[in-house]
């Protein structure tokens, strides 16, 4: 295993840390609804990826307490992009479940996103293009850790 305290590959996570940072600020610039938060757009993302959830479900993807997460949902049912229906097991909970407007709005947030970054993409050299393409799987892997 390397040694992430010091030397090279010390000096390899604090370069990882500083670039993810600054490009995802660059790339939350990029949003298409400058009213939803992060955290909102992260949610539903999340809707987007997994499916319908309950607010304590989605209260563990996010990272989140479930207080939260029923306040955010509450949020973006109000802004019409998220449904709430009776859990089928248990009339008790809810199942959050996004809306065809919440789709359209991820899908043109996510066509800007890659539009901004491909325009990025086009100042690198083959090999800079071919280590960032082989780096991305571990990227996403790091994402969901």
């Amino acid at each position: 295993m390397a040694d992430l305290t010091h030397g090279d590959d010390a000096a390899a996570v604090n370069a990882l840390r500083s670039a993810v940072m600054r490009l995802s600020r660059r790339l939350k610039h990029q949003r298409v609804d400058e009213s939803l938060s992060p955290t909102e757009m992260s949610v539903l993302g999340t809707l987007a990826r997994c499916g319908s959830a309950t607010p304590g479900e989605l209260a563990r993807k996010e990272h989140v307490q479930p207080p939260s997460m029923t306040r955010i949902v509450a949020l973006l049912e109000s802004k019409g992009l998220v449904e709430l229906e009776p859990h089928p097991e248990d009339r008790r909970q809810k199942v959050v479940t996004q809306t065809e407007r919440a789709e359209a709005m991820l899908e043109e947030s996510r066509r800007r996103r890659n539009a901004f970054l491909a325009g990025l993409v086009e100042g690198l050299d083959e090999d800079e293009w071919a280590k960032l393409r082989a780096a991305a799987p571990v990227l996403e892997k790091l994402a969901h850790l």
